[in-house]
């Protein structure tokens, strides 16, 4: 069995909210291996409250925080993959990483192994089926001169 092979290259773009304030829309590229095994049909959202600015975007206090939440997410799922972080959005005063994941329950019990050594931290979860990545294929729609997925 070989091992499965996870593109790391990354599209960020600017989108709006409802209430036109800026999202900042970050999606991994090149994930149609992933999708075809057929394994990964979970898709859970991890949302991060933050404090923001009159834009809506996370002051530098709270960036730096994000950035260590997603440093450690990115590494504890990179080692082992029962989960792939497919999608970041930043913006309106929440960050939101978006997954695929092969079990819900893997799924909780390496989030708890990347999420350890943090305080506590105002995260709210959504999780639901979506074997055919509709998520990921509309968001990959925000992509500047975005082809096909």
């Amino acid at each position: 069995m070989s091992k499965l092979i996870i593109s790391n290259e990354w599209w960020t773009a600017p989108a709006e909210a409802d209430n036109g304030r800026v999202i900042l829309v970050t999606g991994r590229r090149d994930m149609d291996n992933v999708i075809k095994t057929g394994k990964f049909v979970y898709r859970v959202e991890v949302t991060l409250p933050y404090e923001a600015d009159a834009k809506g975007l996370p002051r530098e206090r709270e960036a730096r925080l994000m950035g260590e939440v997603h440093d450690a997410l990115a590494a504890v799922f990179d080692a082992d993959p029962v989960a792939v972080m497919t999608g970041v959005y930043t913006g309106d005063g929440e960050r939101n990483w978006v997954f695929y994941a092969r079990s819900l329950h893997l799924f909780q019990k390496k989030i708890n192994e990347a999420l350890a050594p943090f305080d506590v931290l105002p995260l709210q979860f959504h999780a639901e089926e979506d074997p055919d990545w509709a998520e990921y294929r509309e968001m990959c729609l925000a992509e500047v001169g975005a082809s096909d997925v």
